[in-house]
This record gives C-alpha cells, sequence and structure tokens, in this order.
C-alpha cells in the first residue's frame, strides 16, 4: 500500500483497506509496533458492522420521521481516547488525537472512491 497516502493526513498513524466483511486487504502504518495487523483486521470488522448498525439506525429514522438524507451513511468517526478511526466505505485512517486531522482524512477517501 502507498505510503503516500498516510503523508496526506496529519496525524495518521495508520492507513487500511478491508473486505465487505472487515477482514484486511492492505495496510501501512508509521508504528507498527503501535498497531498490529491484528488490530487493523479488527478495526476493520468494526468499520463493517457498526456501518450497518448505523445504517439501520439511520433507516429506522427516515421511516418514522419526516426528516430525511441519514440513509444511507457512507462513513463515520469512531473516536477513542487516544487514537481515533476515519472510515469510508471500505477504507479508512487512524488519527492520533493529538494533531489527526479529521476533515483532511475524510477528503482524502472521498478522493480514492473516484
Amino acid at each position: 500500500m502507498n505510503e503516500q497516502i498516510l503523508s496526506r493526513v496529519p496525524g495518521a498513524v495508520a492507513y487500511f483497506a478491508y473486505s465487505a466483511d472487515g477482514k484486511l486487504i492492505d495496510s501501512v502504518t508509521s508504528d507498527p509496533g503501535r498497531l498490529d495487523q491484528g488490530t487493523l483486521d479488527l478495526l476493520g470488522h468494526v468499520c463493517v458492522a457498526n456501518r450497518a448498525i448505523a445504517n439501520m439506525e439511520a433507516r429506522g429514522w427516515e421511516g418514522i420521521s419526516d426528516v430525511t438524507g441519514f440513509y444511507p451513511v457512507e462513513g463515520f468517526v469512531y473516536v477513542g481516547v487516544n487514537l481515533s478511526v476515519v472510515s469510508r466505505g471500505d477504507r479508512a485512517f487512524v488519527l492520533d488525537n493529538k494533531g489527526g486531522d479529521y476533515e483532511a482524512a475524510h477528503k482524502v477517501l472521498v478522493e480514492l472512491e473516484k
């Protein structure tokens, strides 16, 4: 995986791609001791599971209200104590909360979808 992608996002610790069922396909990390392949594989599964739940909730909300535009959920951010994950489609960045640029991560993920 191209390490230049990782350098495009300030505070990015890892960038990874995962399959429709969450399995890690490829990754690059600036600190393999901090985020190993097993952790990134788990995060891929977390991204898929949570997007499925978010889509279920969005459809439910749209079904009981007059408000639309929530479904489908295209991406989201998981905020942790020290690290956060910005996910869109089948790719994600892991950011260090100190100096991580969430908007830059989102913009790169949108560009990569094209």
